[in-house]
């Protein structure tokens, strides 16, 4: 079986087995791009035609330009906002539809590019009715509810999403400083150890019970990974640093073992309380002459 950065011409010089968890299990292709990247590019010719005009239509050009390159930035946002509450089993609502709004900017600034043009109403109504309603179509709108909240403690989804949220910023802190350090190989330990968590963080959700066992490893020593990570990532960036590269990788080794046990003693706790649960419902039928072999309620 090949090895992942193994061998004498690895990074590390010497034999590294393939890590069990790698940290692109349970990712998916963002729909962040394509389409999306095409919305920055569109509008650009209205630059050039701003500048060959009338001091009107260059305000007009102009401003149908910012709008439609801010309506594709919100569209980006919005999409990336989705994918972020698709990932999650308990999740507010976005607070600002990115979506939506960038819709309205469309139609907004297509209509302001049509009323340059022809100078009349007709046309430009018809392009920013049109511009709003197909980009609904192409995009989508922003989720209108919260996700998994529903006939479950309210204080305690909420306590759940505020600690799941706090431990993403965390997570992404980690990756955006370590890119400063360009070390291909600690960014890799980091992605696995990132997968490690955020099986942690789906643990909690589907038990917020969990919640109390696991926030010191949500908060505590996430903030603490965090603050090693820019350290370590300064001190690289400014000169590589072999030593402390090796202490980093080994902390990263031992959060994984911390958090993949932490993990396993939660859904080990989760397991007994489906047995308990089992087992009164077993009581209770026997009590009503109902009597099931193990197999049944297994």
């Amino acid at each position: 079986m090949a090895q992942r950065f193994g061998g004498k011409f690895s990074p590390d010089g010497k034999d590294t087995p393939a890590p069990q968890a790698g940290g692109f299990r349970g990712a998916r292709r963002t729909r962040a791009g394509g389409r999306v990247n095409l919305l920055f590019f569109a509008p650009l010719p209205l630059a050039a035609r701003a500048f060959t005009s009338g001091p009107a239509e260059l305000a007009l050009n102009l401003g149908a330009l910012g709008a439609l390159l801010l309506a594709a930035w919100l569209t980006r946002e919005g999409i990336l906002a989705q994918e972020a509450y698709e990932a999650r089993k308990i999740a507010r609502r976005p607070a600002f539809p990115r979506k939506i709004f960038a819709s309205g900017l469309t139609g907004l600034g297509l209509g302001l590019a049509g009323y340059a043009s022809n100078g009349g109403l007709l046309e430009p109504l018809i392009y920013a009715i049109l511009g709003t309603v197909l980009h609904s179509f192409a995009f989508g709108l922003d989720p209108l509810k919260d996700k998994g909240m529903e006939g479950v403690d309210t204080f305690q989804s909420d306590r759940v999403a505020r600690v799941v949220d706090q431990a993403e910023d965390y997570l992404r802190a980690m990756s955006d400083a370590l890119k400063r350090a360009g070390d291909r190989q600690a960014e890799t330990r980091l992605e696995r150890f990132q997968t490690i968590v955020r099986d942690m963080l789906r643990t909690v959700e589907d038990d917020p019970r969990d919640l109390t066992a696991a926030r010191k490893y949500l908060g505590v020593y996430l903030m603490g990974a965090r603050d090693a990570t820019v350290k370590f990532a300064d001190l690289h960036a400014r000169a590589p640093n072999p030593q402390a590269r090796d202490k980093y990788l080994a902390l990263l080794s031992d959060l994984e073992q911390n958090f993949t046990a932490k993990t396993r003693a939660l859904m080990l706790d989760s397991t007994t309380d489906l047995d308990i649960e089992i087992e009164v419902l077993r009581d209770r039928l026997e009590r009503e002459g109902v009597h099931l072999e193990p197999k049944d309620l297994a």
